[in-house]
């Protein structure tokens, strides 16, 4: 007959009186403050988090919010919470690497719960001609691969794709027609008050 293999974590001391019952630990206290630091570090671990986002995940957690606010305010008196440099990073890599306009960039922050002035002050830091300069680019690569052949469709495409992304009307529909212009696309669509 085969020995019976044991689970990881069973504990068998030979002694038989037991009849097999094992003892319940005694459940240890745990302190809700270090509970919510001890998350609120993890989740910083992984990416820098607005103050708002936090406190959000610890309400989630059942941390009660005077213990959340108060593990906040310490978090922030020591440096690791900085909605300031959070959303200067932020709009710098949204802008940077997904293209997005100074409208979009505000929003997300707005959602991320970063205070108006604060976001306001990171959006200013792109200005109109890093903007434009970005849509311009955005255009040209996104013109290289298109196939339709109907102009108003490619317009309409292009134009949206700037929309979405949160760059102004006017911007919008002047840099799509300079960049169908530059590469031989004339269209009078495009033509009159922008």
């Amino acid at each position: 007959m085969a020995q019976p293999r044991w689970r990881r974590g069973d504990r068998r001391t030979g002694d038989d009186s037991s009849s097999g019952e094992r003892r319940a630990a005694p459940a240890e206290q745990v302190d809700p403050a270090q509970q919510a630091k001890d998350l609120c570090l993890r989740l910083l671990t992984v990416r820098p988090r607005t103050r708002a986002e936090l406190r959000q995940a610890l309400l989630r957690k059942e941390i009660e919010e005077d213990v959340a606010d108060r593990v906040l305010s310490r978090l922030d008196e020591v440096g690791l919470i900085d909605d300031a440099a959070f959303a200067e990073v932020w709009v710098r890599s949204r802008h940077t690497y997904q293209g997005l306009g100074r409208r979009a960039l505000a929003t997300e922050l707005r959602r991320k719960g970063v205070e108006e002035s604060v976001a306001a002050e990171a959006v200013s830091t792109v200005d109109a001609e890093a903007e434009e300069e970005r849509a311009r680019q955005l255009v040209r690569k996104r013109i290289r691969t298109m196939t339709d052949p109907d102009q108003t469709a490619r317009i309409r495409k292009l134009v949206g794709m700037l929309a979405r992304r949160g760059y102004s009307e006017g911007l919008s529909f002047r840099v799509v027609r300079d960049e169908l212009r530059a590469v031989g696309e004339d269209s009078d669509l495009l033509d009159g008050p922008v």
